[in-house]
């Protein structure tokens, strides 16, 4: 069996390397689907709180903020296990008792994880409400976000002018942060941030 060093496996993560992810996902998925299913959890729960840690671990590799001074499997266990102590929080099952077979270390929950938690909840909420915007709203935010001019917009979208490629976009903006602002998992993310 082949072993990477724990530098190979953040390399491979930050490469988004498909041969180290499925090593990662074939020897560590396992323990985390264990805890999570023994935890109040299920299939679903642990798939998404192992993509989610993969992801965290991703934007902390990429920005230096990962300092890794315990192995691969202990951190990601532990980050998992943040996300999914997070989420039984969220869901109020915090009265039951946690089993732990892994170790995995406190120290890792900073401010720094905290926030890159909020930011992927943040995200993920964003995301579910851009895809159920119509597709040429999606278009015109995508270019908005890209920097595109407002003229070449409306160029690329057939618009009559300038003025109105704006004004679509200010529409499709306004629906968008509605749509998010009327989800109950914004007002979830606000008390968190109280």
């Amino acid at each position: 069996m082949i072993n990477y060093s724990n530098e190979e496996l953040l390399n491979g993560i930050l490469r988004n390397d498909s041969v180290i992810l499925q090593f990662i996902y074939k020897n560590f998925y396992y323990k985390i689907n264990f805890f999570i299913k023994k935890n109040n959890g299920d299939d679903d729960d642990a798939n998404d709180v192992f993509q989610e840690a993969i992801i965290i671990m991703y934007r902390k590799i990429k920005d230096n903020s990962l300092i890794l001074d315990c192995s691969f499997d202990t951190y990601l266990y532990s980050i998992c296990r943040f996300l999914w102590m997070k989420q039984l929080e969220k869901r109020k099952n915090e009265k039951e008792r946690i089993y732990d077979n892994q170790e995995y270390r406190d120290d890792i929950y900073d401010e720094q994880l905290n926030r890159t938690v909020d930011m992927n909840e943040r995200y993920k909420l964003y995301q579910k409400h851009f895809k159920n915007l119509g597709k040429d709203c999606q278009k015109i935010l995508q270019m908005f976000f890209d920097k595109v001019p407002l003229k070449q917009i409306a160029q690329m979208m057939g618009f009559k002018g300038e003025k109105y490629a704006k004004k679509r976009k200010y529409k499709c903006k306004e629906y968008l942060i509605k749509s998010i602002k009327q989800d109950l998992e914004y007002k979830k993310i606000l008390e968190d941030d109280i």
